[in-house]
């Protein structure tokens, strides 16, 4: 039951790590981006639908594998759990550390998904199988309409 799922893994590249929008744009405009995601959904998360959390502005890509060019769709307001699923890496070091109860993260993705234990290990696994082909070639980063944003906000400096 993969297919399907409300709540996905997305690990980005490891060759393409801290190339994301949030890192090219100054901090006043980022909040501008993320506050009006936030909005958009209501203020809610837009995977679960968790109220009342703190939330999390994700950029959300799209990877043409052919051509190696990695495109920023848009952004999600998430709530922590489902950011932390969509980077479970990140997460797993987390709670490898003592920062982050991992456990409660699966439990999240499973309630979420209306799957099993199973299920998240196979999306998991499958999500990591990507992860290591994507992050063996460099990727031509296209922001799309959101490359304007860059310049807006060097003109600022």
């Amino acid at each position: 039951m993969i297919s399907g799922f409300r709540l996905t893994i997305e690990l980005v590249p490891e060759t393409s790590w801290y190339s994301n929008l949030r890192n090219r744009v100054g901090s006043e405009l980022w909040d501008k981006i993320r506050y009006k995601s936030y909005r958009e959904a209501g203020y809610k998360c837009s995977v679960c639908g968790r109220g009342k959390a703190s939330l999390y502005c994700h950029e959300v890509w799209e990877y043409d594998d052919d051509k190696h060019i990695q495109k920023l769709k848009g952004f999600a307001a998430l709530c922590l759990a489902c950011h932390m699923i969509k980077h479970i890496g990140y997460a797993g070091i987390q709670g490898e550390a003592g920062r982050l109860d991992y456990d409660s993260l699966i439990r999240h993705f499973m309630r979420v998904n209306g799957c099993s234990y199973q299920d998240f290990v196979l999306a998991r696994d499958m999500a990591f199988e990507v992860w290591e082909e994507r992050s063996m070639v460099e990727w031509t980063i296209e922001l799309g309409e959101y490359e304007g944003l860059i310049k807006e906000s060097s003109g600022k400096s």
